[in-house]
């Protein structure tokens, strides 16, 4: 049975290779061509399947290499990062000096402009040092202010940079005004060494009347600093020497112990 199957089958074999050959040419041609229409997709599929390893094998690095990219890669991320953080330094220093110089402009005094470049280890609240000097037209008792402002006054001056003494040190006193309707007149004086925050008025009137929240600015007495510069507020008043004056604390408007930059105001 399987034998004769084989027979039928080498048969039609035979059968279709005999028309095959009795075809006209033109015929044959055209068969061809529709028998490898059928075929070729399958020879391009298999040339691609060959290709994909070669392509594979070529486009992968070894490891070494691969780690020296991420190397490089983590080296310029941080590079990049720090560059970040600079610009942004950058354009907040230039903001601040935008302000500053623009508050200047608003003033009635001549300033000059200056970077705090130290502090004094053994009295931290009470004096700084300055990047300016006599070569820069700075001398002694200048007064030194901010834009929120007084801070102190120049107590000793070098070439390159002065010495200042912050309001609240024994040797910056300040006389100084209650903006209020009698105008009551103090000295400005040190007040508890631990907190720079705050200093006394004092020898005021003993029946000034004083109130939380009004304004304390330069006299102008004692020929050291002009008329009108803010000094800060009241916050409590009391009678001194069984009433024989009154004092007052007041909250400086300037922070000290965050000084960056000031202006040395010029008479």
């Amino acid at each position: 049975m399987f034998k004769q199957k084989n027979y039928l089958a080498l048969g039609a074999v035979i059968l279709v290779v005999l028309v095959l050959l009795s075809l006209p040419t033109r015929v044959t041609s055209r068969l061809k061509l529709a028998v490898g229409s059928w075929f070729l997709p399958l020879f391009g599929l298999a040339g691609a399947a060959q290709q994909i390893p070669a392509d594979l094998a070529s486009s992968v690095l070894p490891r070494r290499e691969l780690l020296k990219q991420i190397d490089t890669l983590r080296t310029e991320n941080q590079q990049l990062k720090s560059q970040a953080i600079q610009n942004a330094a950058v354009l907040r220093e230039n903001n601040k000096l935008h302000t500053l110089l623009g508050w200047q402009q608003t003033q009635p005094w001549k300033l000059k402009l200056a970077d705090v470049v130290m502090r004094d280890p053994a009295n931290w609240w009470f004096t700084v040092q300055i990047d300016l000097g006599s070569r820069d037209g700075i001398r002694e008792n200048l007064p030194v202010i901010t834009e929120s402002g007084l801070i102190g006054r120049i107590s000793s001056v070098s070439l390159t940079r002065s010495q200042v003494v912050l309001i609240g040190d024994p040797n910056c006193r300040v006389s100084a005004t209650v903006e209020n309707g009698a105008r009551d007149n103090g000295i400005v004086i040190a007040a508890d060494p631990l907190d720079n925050s705050r200093v006394n008025l004092t020898y005021l009137a003993s029946g000034a009347n004083l109130k939380p929240g009004q304004n304390v600015l330069t006299s102008g007495l004692g020929g050291i600093f002009p008329k009108g510069i803010p000094i800060g507020q009241i916050v409590d008043a009391r009678s001194v020497e069984f009433g024989l004056y009154t004092e007052a604390r007041v909250k400086l408007n300037a922070n000290l112990g965050s000084l960056e930059q000031v202006w040395v105001l010029f008479p």
